[in-house]
């Protein structure tokens, strides 16, 4: 039998990725992003007709008519060319962004690059995010591979995740990680573009985006937990699953993770916050908003809806999406985004009294 290419490997691997999360439950099971146990204190009063709502935004220097992102799961074999396609045209019509899948494939080989770079094509106008992961910035001497990669997709932004416990996890994996910081620096300086450093979902600690952002970073996405569980993909890719099964549930609920790099421009920190993790409705972009991101971003919820309904299924979601976002705002007195980031969220009760701790 012939040996098998990096290329085929990592194309059959992403192609699993997509199966198994859209067709398997690899939800947290015990953990949640957090969201749920935030309220908003409820304005009867907001002094504001609904249709005077405007939630734009912008980002990357383009604008946004929400303050929404999708995270692209897919690139790099050969049924993602349709789905990319999709989701780039639906993105374009709703005017937010859009981020690729890890482009490592397209470093391997050139195969499917079309599956990347059909993106741009039809998505002229919004932002659009190149993606590749830590591992292999940690190998590279010089930007040159990364800069093919972000002018492939047309890229506004380039995104690095960090992915430290699906490598370790990955009958695959590359879990050499020595060298990432100072790579993705090399990246920050020599690439014309911004970098974003993002997790997948075990989320960002503050000590981690402080050394991100002494590095030159000025984007971060925190990815936190409570959503898809990487452990649990890889867990249903392996034939002995019990490492992986352990570590099911790790990681910083994206609430406290977005709520903790926030509170990092009381120290004077410049950053623009992308909150990700488990957001499965404007409801949950709209809090993040208020605990001080700049823009929410999904995934798995929003492919899952394209496989269902294809292109107007998905558009469907984002427009109820949409209406959440602003339903939220309307019912926080607040006309436009800097108002919702004023919003007070409150939690559940916590103790036996039914008492509120003090609002967030």
């Amino acid at each position: 039998m012939p040996r098998r290419s990096p290329g085929h490997r990592t194309t059959s691997r992403k192609k699993q990725h997509v199966e198994i999360t859209l067709g398997k439950d690899v939800r947290f099971r015990g953990k949640t992003t957090g969201l749920e146990r935030l309220e908003f204190v409820h304005n009867a009063l907001p002094e504001l007709n609904f249709d005077e709502i405007d939630p734009r935004t912008r980002f990357l220097g383009k604008e946004l008519a929400l303050p929404l992102m999708v995270s692209c799961m897919t690139g790099g074999y050969a049924g993602a060319l349709s789905i990319n396609r999709d989701l780039a045209t639906v993105c374009e019509s709703a005017h937010i962004a859009l981020g690729v899948g890890s482009q490592r494939q397209a470093l391997e080989e050139s195969r499917y690059h079309r599956t990347f770079s059909i993106v741009r094509e039809v998505a002229p106008s919004i932002p659009v995010i190149g993606n590749i992961g830590a591992a292999e910035v940690a190998r590279m001497k010089d930007p040159s591979a990364v800069q093919r990669l972000a002018e492939l997709v047309g890229a506004d932004a380039f995104a690095v995740h960090l992915n430290p416990l699906q490598e370790f996890l990955q009958p695959e994996g590359t879990p050499a990680f020595r060298g990432v910081l100072e790579g993705i620096a090399m990246l920050v300086r020599s690439l014309p573009v911004p970098i974003i450093v993002k997790e997948i979902g075990a989320g960002l600690s503050p000590g981690v985006i402080r050394r991100l952002l002494d590095a030159g970073v000025r984007i971060i996405d925190v990815a936190g937990a409570g959503g898809t569980s990487w452990a649990g993909v890889e867990a249903l890719r392996r034939r002995d699953r019990a490492e992986a099964e352990l570590f099911w549930d790790w990681g910083i609920p994206t609430a406290k993770a977005v709520a903790d790099a926030a509170a990092l421009r009381k120290e004077g920190k410049e950053l623009t916050l992308i909150a990700s993790g488990g957001i499965a409705s404007g409801l949950d972009a709209a809090k993040c908003i208020a605990l001080g991101a700049d823009i929410a971003a999904s995934a798995r919820p929003l492919l899952a809806a394209l496989k269902r309904g294809g292109r107007s299924g998905l558009r469907l979601l984002l427009e109820a999406w949409s209406r959440e976002i602003r339903g939220a705002m309307f019912l926080t007195g607040s006309a436009r985004l800097s108002d919702l980031r004023a919003a007070k969220l409150v939690t559940y009760p916590t103790n036996d009294t039914g008492e509120f701790p003090p609002a967030v």
